[in-house]
């Protein structure tokens, strides 16, 4: 393994590891930290420089993070981590959302995403493929969340990890807090401004997009799926699991990942 170091960033822990020019910025979701990467890290440190974070707010920080504030902050990190050439971002759950946006605001500092498990998540289209019971699941999971993260406390991070239980997340329950849960409240109560102002999701840098296929509802539309797999560059790949990928299949994963990326095996 090689050694990891660690720099900071307006207050943000990034850590680095591995060796290569390639830079790959890694953005995590709920209810995870950047240990989520470890396998990952592992696995793709022989060609690249892995640089992990932890989401402001999910352990320290501000209670929430504006859209606008965040992109500014993933600009600063990838500027000093990679100052004379774009970076590649691995993405999952919210990191998608965030760093979506980033992507979209800033082409010129990105030059390809591995996306995991979420797509065009403020799309028309993504909204017409989910029934009445889709609807209904995401919108109740989400804002149980989105209320224990304004009630806060014990009781909030009670309700937390009940429903990451309920949602078979394979996060160690004991790191899991109503912190986490701010996005949810940005999503469904507005907070810090919300995500209203998110541009839509198509991306003009090549796209390896991973999802887990068993679900009782996708966070993609299938008419954004094929068009990244129309896209010339661009990939899709489904895996039997559900969402979090790259715990659940770690070999195949990290086998699409490294195909994608360098061609190999």
């Amino acid at each position: 393994m090689n050694e990891e170091r660690c720099i900071t960033v307006e207050g943000t822990e990034v850590w680095l590891q591995g060796q290569g020019n390639e830079v790959i910025l890694m953005l995590h979701g709920w209810p995870d930290t950047l240990a989520l990467w470890e396998g990952t890290v592992a696995a793709l440190q022989h060609r690249a420089t892995c640089a992990r974070l932890t989401l402001p707010g999910f352990e320290t920080g501000p209670a929430a993070t504006r859209l606008d504030d965040m992109c500014l902050l993933l600009r600063q990190i990838v500027d000093r981590i990679s100052p004379n050439q774009a970076v590649t971002l691995m993405l999952h759950d919210w990191g998608c959302l965030f760093g979506y946006e980033f992507a979209l605001r800033h082409p010129e500092r990105v030059t390809r995403v591995v996306a995991v498990d979420v797509g065009d998540h403020n799309s028309a289209a993504l909204q017409r493929s989910w029934g009445a019971t889709e609807k209904l699941s995401v919108m109740g999971y989400q804002v149980w969340l989105a209320l224990a993260w304004k009630l806060g406390g014990p009781l909030g991070t009670r309700m937390t990890r009940a429903m990451a239980r309920w949602l078979r997340c394979p996060t160690d329950p004991s790191s899991i807090t109503c912190k986490m849960n701010y996005p949810y409240a940005m999503q469904w109560f507005g907070a810090a401004g919300g995500f209203k102002g998110a541009l839509p999701v198509n991306l003009p840098m090549p796209l390896l997009f991973v999802y887990g296929e068993r679900k009782p509802f996708m966070f993609h539309s299938v008419r954004w799926l094929e068009a990244v797999a129309a896209k010339t560059g661009s990939a899709v790949q489904g895996l039997p699991c559900g969402h979090w990928v790259m715990i659940s299949r770690p070999e195949a994963f990290q086998v699409h990942v490294r195909s994608w990326l360098w061609g190999e095996p």
